[in-house]
């Protein structure tokens, strides 16, 4: 059952109605007093809740009713309604413990839809509260699409039935991790185990788009919109429509286009440029990232009503130095992928090698380890891949230099990672590539550090794959 607590009784009508025909059961409460009361007496699966039951429109009767009903139920979905919308009210009503936040006058279907995901979900939380234990891979692989995914380590594990019992919701997904963890395979997951998975899968890299074409690229143009616009454009949130939007590398994205990303997730509708109709989406958004968004919201490079918009489900990928167990078993899979690749049935790789592998600590993960056996596998004049194999790949790819890193507390990240780029960029003779690839990054990734930090160049030997 859904409570609506609304002093307007014309929203609490419209409410009503609209949930009522999409099978829901509802009660409504004028005051927060009737809201509490209900509370108490009726089996309550959500509550619509808005934030000002009188001339003052503070919002703080409320958060002081929020606070209320936190104190009552500290799991219980709760939207927050409201006609006097601010970012401020927003992200202090999520930090209270609200699930989403709707302006008035609300879209319809954006409305149900935040309904049905935050229901679904407290069910699958109460699903998995029934699990003893952690489904074996097997299991796992009985009732969710995984075959993308090679893992059998516990964290892992535990991971992939979390994102498998979300995949069957709306909800939007923040995926964390080291670079090269596997963020766009879980992505994928996430989307071919959903009810979208018949629909786009539209993947985009933000660090890769810069601000002057992010209107653009994201939400389309018409002819003429700008000097080049010679023929209309469909943007991405277009394409996605119906599906899956995502968004790789959200930390990476500037400040005024943070602000554009925030209108169309929170709203669902956009303008395309040059064209002052609004349009609305249906999509739903995953977002991937390597970097620490809490921290960025502190430091002021990262909003933080942004951050609450996409983080309702929050899944962190353990880096592979955490799962060597899985090392073995990727080891397997990526050898037989190139097997037929190249043509060469017979190879195998090393007991001594997989061992000496699983000790490495590969601060390039999946990807790294990735690369290092194709190299190998390249390089290598006999089918059995030895220690010596990887050893030599590992060398010719830089990391640090032989000198002893500084201490904890003597550089600053920034400094060492300028360091880091600096001697990557030396090592590999300015190949912006073999650098970025040494690095872990994108090469996208690696000229907005060269910008951002100011690292000069030779212009004779300029970065880009003619000099690879």
């Amino acid at each position: 059952m859904i409570l609506i607590i609304d002093d307007d009784i014309a929203v609490r009508t419209s409410l009503m109605l609209l949930l009522e025909q999409k099978s829901y059961q509802v009660k409504a409460a004028a005051n927060a007093a009737d809201g509490i009361e209900l509370l108490k007496n009726e089996r309550i699966s959500l509550v619509i809740l808005d934030l000002n039951f009188s001339i003052d429109t503070s919002g703080e009767e409320g958060m002081t009713l929020l606070k209320e009903i936190r104190l009552f139920n500290s799991s219980l979905p709760v939207v927050l309604i409201t006609g006097w919308a601010s970012i401020d009210l927003a992200v202090q009503g999520m930090k209270l413990g609200a699930n989403d936040f709707i302006n008035k006058p609300w879209n319809n279907e954006h409305l149900l839809q935040s309904i049905k995901t935050l229901i679904s979900l407290e069910d699958q939380k109460k699903e998995q509260a029934q699990l003893k234990s952690i489904p074996g891979r097997k299991q796992l692989d009985k009732t969710y699409d995984f075959q993308s995914i090679v893992s059998a380590d516990k964290k892992m594990l535990e991971l992939l039935e979390i994102a498998g019992r979300v995949a069957k919701t709306d909800a939007s997904v923040l995926i964390t991790g080291e670079s090269g963890t596997g963020k766009e395979l879980i992505a994928e997951a996430l989307h071919q185990n959903s009810l979208r998975k018949n629909r786009p899968f539209v993947k985009v890299n933000l660090g890769g788009i810069s601000t002057s074409l992010f209107e653009s690229e994201m939400f389309g143009h018409v002819r003429g919109a700008f000097t080049d616009a010679r023929t209309d454009r469909i943007g991405r949130f277009e394409m996605a429509n119906k599906g899956t939007i995502f968004l790789d590398e959200i930390g990476d994205l500037d400040a005024s286009s943070q602000v554009k990303l925030l209108r169309v997730l929170q709203d669902r509708s956009y303008e395309v440029l040059g064209n002052s109709r609004t349009r609305t989406v249906d999509v739903r958004v995953i977002c991937a990232t390597n970097k620490n968004l809490a921290e960025m919201v502190q430091k002021g490079l990262f909003r933080e009503d942004l951050l609450y918009r996409i983080n309702l489900i929050t899944l962190k990928l353990p880096p592979l130095r955490e799962r060597v167990k899985d090392i073995p078993l990727l080891l397997d899979f990526m050898v037989a992928n190139l097997r037929q690749l190249y043509n060469r049935p017979d190879l195998e790789v090393s007991p001594e090698a997989v061992k000496w592998l699983k000790e490495l600590p590969l601060p390039g993960n999946i990807r790294q380890l990735k690369n290092m056996v194709e190299r190998s596998v390249l390089m290598s004049r006999t089918n059995i891949l030895g220690l010596a194999d990887f050893n030599h790949q590992l060398e010719n790819s830089v990391v640090v230099a032989e000198t002893k890193l500084p201490e904890v507390g003597a550089m600053t990240l920034e400094e060492t990672e300028i360091l880091m780029i600096k001697r990557a960029l030396e090592f590999h003779q300015n190949r912006i590539s073999k650098a970025a690839q040494a690095l872990g990054i994108t090469r996208s990734a690696l000229y907005r550090r060269l910008d951002k930090f100011n690292i000069p160049y030779d212009e004779r030997t300029p970065y880009d794959e003619t000099s690879d």
